[in-house]
């Protein structure tokens, strides 16, 4: 069974995005995250279509808060007892 040649490339594209994407999760973190707020900023402004702002909060980086992220040591374990 041949298939199409666009969806042999659409397969290849996916499967090339997905390896860039686990790259850069895994290498440059705070670069990803500075791309994706880039990315989201100007379409979560008031004004834009509903669907749109919900694409740009699916984008968007989870919020870093003091509620739970913490700067990313190691030491996320549970508290010692004194």
């Amino acid at each position: 069974m041949d298939l199409p040649l666009w969806l042999q490339y659409l397969v290849v594209g996916l499967v090339v995005a997905a390896a860039l994407w686990i790259f850069l999760k895994k290498q440059l973190p705070g670069t990803l995250r500075r791309a994706r707020l880039a990315l989201a900023a100007p379409l979560v402004r008031e004004g834009r279509p509903p669907w749109v702002r919900g694409l740009a909060r699916r984008i968007a980086p989870p919020a870093a808060g003091s509620a739970g992220a913490c700067g990313g040591c190691d030491n996320c374990g549970p508290e010692p007892k004194r």
